[in-house]
């Protein structure tokens, strides 16, 4: 990273005077600037460090060292052993002659910022700057709630984040299947959606200290779609049972109709039960005024649709058709038998010759 350079001479002035203040220095005792012999000014390198986690400040001190001091905007923060800050969170680690080292525990934004450590010796004096840069995991801060639209619409989701380095943010729908999507920014816009872009959103906003993730339900209504009806066929007497499922969302509501006659559950032996998408129409005891077509309607706040299936009659074979098959096969039978016997003559007559 660049180091920083705004270490300027108002700062270097607030620093004397902090110092002299600090120290008690006689008004005689000169107090050198950069440039001088007697004065040492150095900054060191960057320190990043993630929100939450503790620093360590260090410089060095040399020998003979009078008076040391570690400053934060020009509030004393520690002025050797002894602590100015009231910030529960500094703390003293080491103090002697090679080394004055000041932690922090819990790092926030606001301790961000330039730190000077100034130290005194008989001959000069030397300050060591160093800038503490906080980087701050990515929060989602505001997110689109979960939604409901109608297919056809055009839908925004929003997703904005903040942390620091500035997270980016993308989008990817994760069900029903795994898809990334385009989206420049925090927005994510969707024209004339289908029901097919129904599901669950998925947001990531990323740095280069962490990841958050959030999600969001898109649900699309649209109207009924009823499948094609199969005709079923029930022997006189036997339990019958008519099919008809439907796709919508909001689930479709089912109603069955005997030509313009709408029937009900219970009515005349007739069961109806609805289960989701499909809803079935249960005859117990089929009679021959059963027979016939019948439409099934579902629909739901967006629309409806129907189709019909017939109810059609399958006659059992009885004792005498069985007989007359049986017949019919015995003959089948004999007539081969005939057949082929009538080859063997022929074949033998054609070897004699």
């Amino acid at each position: 990273m660049r180091v920083s350079g705004y270490f300027t001479a108002s700062w270097k002035s607030l620093t004397v005077m902090s110092f002299r203040l600090l120290f008690l220095l006689p008004a005689g005792l000169p107090v050198h600037s950069q440039g001088d012999s007697q004065s040492d000014n150095k900054v060191m390198d960057n320190i990043t460090v993630r929100q939450g986690d503790t620093v360590s400040l260090s410089c060095g001190q040399g020998d003979l060292v009078t008076h040391s001091a570690w400053l934060n905007r020009s509030s004393i923060m520690y002025a050797g052993e002894d602590k100015w800050s009231v910030d529960s969170r500094v703390s003293l680690v080491t103090l002697n002659q090679d080394e004055f080292t000041i932690k922090i525990e819990n790092v926030d934004m606001t301790d961000e910022g330039q730190y000077v450590c100034a130290v005194q010796t008989r001959s000069k004096a030397t300050t060591t700057s160093v800038h503490v840069i906080v980087q701050v995991p990515p929060k989602i801060t505001s997110l689109s709630k979960d939604l409901v639209v109608n297919e056809g619409s055009n839908v925004s989701l929003i997703c904005a984040a903040s942390g620091k380095p500035d997270p980016s943010v993308s989008w990817k729908i994760i069900s029903p299947s795994a898809q990334s999507l385009p989206s420049e920014d925090e927005y994510l816009e969707i024209q004339s959606v289908s029901r097919q872009r129904a599901g669950t959103y998925e947001c990531t906003a990323i740095n280069d200290v962490a990841t958050d993730i959030q999600t969001v339900e898109l649900t699309v209504n649209y109207a009924p779609s009823v499948s094609e009806g199969k005709d079923v066929g029930v022997t006189l007497g036997q339990q019958g049972v008519l099919q008809c499922e439907a796709d919508a969302v909001p689930s479709a509501d089912f109603e069955w109709y005997r030509d313009d006659r709408r029937i009900f559950n219970s009515f005349d032996g007739i069961e109806i039960e609805d289960s989701g998408a499909l809803s079935k129409l249960t005859f117990f005891n089929v009679s021959e005024g059963d027979y016939g077509n019948y439409t099934c309607v579902a629909m739901n706040k967006l629309g409806s649709a129907n189709t019909s299936i017939v109810l059609f009659v399958v006659i059992e074979p009885t004792s005498s058709t069985l007989l007359q098959v049986q017949d019919g096969n015995s003959a089948a039978r004999a007539a081969l038998t005939s057949t082929c016997l009538l080859v063997l003559v022929a074949l033998q007559l054609l070897l004699k010759f």
